[in-house]
C-alpha cells in the first residue's frame, strides 16, 4: 500500500470514524475512495474531504451544504468561489449558533432559578417540620 491510499481501517484509526461513516458518506457521494474489487482505497483528495466533511458537522452544516462546498473546488478559480461560499454559509450557521447559546443561557438562568427556589422551599419546610417536632 502507498502513502497515497489508506484502507477502510487506516482511515476510520485517521479520522476516529466508523466504517459504517465512511460507506454513507461515500453513499451520499461526498467520498469517492478507489474500489479494487471490494477493498476501498482513499486518496489524499478523500482525506481532504473528510476532513472538511467532518469540520462541517462539527459546525452544524447538513450533509447537502457540505456537498455543494466541496463541489465548488473544482471550479477552477483557485477556491475563491468555494471559499467565499463556505464563509457565508459559516456566517449563517454562527447566526443561528449564537441564537440557540442564548437560548441556552436563558434556560440555565431559569433552571438555575427554579434550583434555588426549590433550595429555599426545602429549608423553610425542614424549619416548619423542626418546629412542629
Amino acid at each position: 500500500m502507498s502513502d497515497e491510499t489508506l484502507t477502510i481501517r487506516q482511515m476510520c484509526t485517521a479520522f476516529d470514524v466508523t466504517p459504517r461513516t465512511l460507506r454513507f458518506y461515500e453513499s451520499k457521494e461526498l467520498l469517492f475512495p478507489l474500489r479494487i474489487g471490494q477493498k476501498r482505497l482513499f486518496t489524499r483528495r478523500d482525506r481532504a474531504r473528510l476532513k472538511l466533511i467532518l469540520r462541517g458537522k462539527r459546525f452544524g452544516f447538513s450533509l447537502e451544504e457540505i456537498r455543494q462546498l466541496l463541489d465548488l473546488y473544482d471550479k477552477g478559480d483557485q477556491q475563491f468561489t468555494q471559499i467565499s461560499r463556505a464563509i457565508d454559509v459559516a456566517r449563517e450557521r454562527l447566526v443561528d449558533m449564537e441564537k440557540q447559546r442564548e437560548e441556552l443561557d436563558a434556560a440555565i438562568d431559569d433552571l438555575r432559578e427554579q434550583m434555588t427556589w426549590g433550595t429555599r422551599m426545602i429549608a423553610s419546610l425542614r424549619t416548619t417540620k423542626d418546629a412542629a417536632e
